[in-house]
């Protein structure tokens, strides 16, 4: 394995279409095998859950255990360190202290000839969301997906997260989603639980939102049932892409880096300078720092495959570079962030300056951490409370405003060849 980070002097917005276009590519390869697991979740219920679990997870899992049970929830609280059942629970309180402040309120005004419009913003009825398993246990992604549905109002809200090799949860999981109020917590993971939440099952009743992060099978699933269900967005391998000068500490900006890296071995982990000589401290500090990391192999594949340190000639190319990228974390690293934040119009979260590193946001901070990646953030925003909300247009004539419509209605319909909607008009002008 090279544990050197590569350092890129040209043709930098090729390596970064690339290393974008690696989600649709990821996507494309397992579409097929998910629409098969899909279909039959939708034929089979409950017994094709089973037999998922059975052959992806290696457990032995009867129906009436899908569900996880209330003894089992209590039980984890008292399996973890109270520092940390204290620490989640500060940090939940800053998640929905923040969430709060998204909330959107219903309006309705009236027009010049008395007509009523307006919208009506309501929560959906009922929310799942998804927490990964597999390479780790993240309980701070479910404080984040239930703290986004119950500020939004969701009455029922589910969490479905793989079970462990021993058929069991994650304690911390388990206190995370106890802590945040879940009603219904389901030991099922993959594209199969996509599936049970979306279409439903004999013992999971189907939701109307899926929100969260998952693995590439999950990502399809998403993909596949959206339209069925509202989906938050369709996330790629975790990124990080830090913008910094000669004032950044070199140790600093590996570390960042790294925290990335140890999540897959498909994380992109990217550093663009203006300083030749930074590019070269950062390098050897990744090499260091990455002797040290108990996910050494999966960091190292990260930074081998994916990873790159990008020479920029001025702050403003570092800037345009890393629009073109839109990176899930973008770290301003440099003099004057505030003044850099101002050109960074693609981001899913910005972090501003030294003492503002992207694993605060993971944990601490408020903001959600569940962000578009894969350049996605040109057009998709965090998850947040507006995923769990809907709305409705509110249209209200009187007479008076009616009888001002009648014409320009017709005209307009009669042009698009609807007689129909003519007609509909024109009988309440004749009575």
């Amino acid at each position: 394995m090279n544990e050197k980070i590569r350092i890129i002097e040209k043709d930098a917005e090729g390596f970064l279409d690339e290393l974008a276009a690696r989600k649709a590519e990821d996507l494309d390869e397992v579409l097929p095998t998910v629409a098969e697991i899909i279909g039959r979740v939708r034929r089979e219920g409950d017994k094709a859950l089973v037999e998922y679990t059975r052959r992806f997870d290696r457990v032995e899992i009867s129906p009436d255990r899908l569900r996880v049970a209330k003894e089992e929830i209590e039980q984890a609280e008292s399996l973890l360190e109270p520092e940390l059942k204290e620490a989640l629970k500060a940090a939940y309180g800053r998640i929905c202290d923040y969430h709060r402040k998204q909330l959107a309120n219903s309006w309705f005004v009236t027009g010049a000839d008395g007509e009523i419009l307006g919208q009506r913003i309501m929560p959906v009825d009922s929310a799942a969301i998804y927490a990964p398993g597999g390479k780790a246990a993240y309980p701070s992604s479910v404080l984040m997906g239930v703290a986004a549905a119950r500020t939004a109002g969701v009455k029922r809200v589910v969490l479905l997260s793989p079970p462990d090799r021993d058929g069991g949860m994650n304690p911390a999981v388990l206190f995370a989603a106890h802590l945040a109020d879940v009603d219904e917590i389901y030991r099922i993971g993959g594209a199969q639980a996509i599936a049970a939440a979306a279409y439903g099952t004999e013992s999971i009743p189907a939701v109307d939102v899926i929100a969260g992060p998952g693995n590439i099978y999950v990502t399809s699933a998403k993909k596949l049932v959206f339209g069925s269900v509202n989906i938050d967005m369709l996330a790629g391998p975790s990124e990080i892409l830090v913008i910094a000068d000669n004032t950044a500490d070199p140790a600093w900006a590996a570390a960042d880096m790294l925290s990335q890296a140890e999540h897959d071995e498909r994380a992109g982990c990217l550093l663009i300078t203006t300083s030749r000589e930074l590019a070269r401290q950062v390098q050897d500090e990744i090499a260091r720092q990455l002797e040290a990391l108990p996910k050494k192999e999966i960091a190292g594949k990260s930074i081998e495959n994916f990873g790159a340190i990008l020479l920029a000639d001025s702050v403003d190319q570092a800037a345009y570079l890393a629009n073109r990228f839109a990176p899930e974390h973008l770290e301003l690293l440099v003099a004057d962030p505030w003044s850099l934040l101002g050109k960074i119009r693609n981001a899913g979260a910005v972090f501003l300056g030294p003492f503002s590193p992207e694993a605060l946001g993971d944990y601490w901070a408020g903001p959600n951490h569940v962000l578009p990646t894969g350049g996605s953030a040109r057009c998709f925003s965090p998850l947040g409370v507006h995923v769990f909300l809907k709305r409705s247009s509110i249209i209200s004539f009187n007479r008076e405003s009616f009888d001002k419509a009648v014409r320009p209605v017709t005209v307009i319909a009669r042009a698009e060849g609807l007689e129909a909607h003519a007609r509909s008009i024109e009988i309440r002008k004749k009575k």
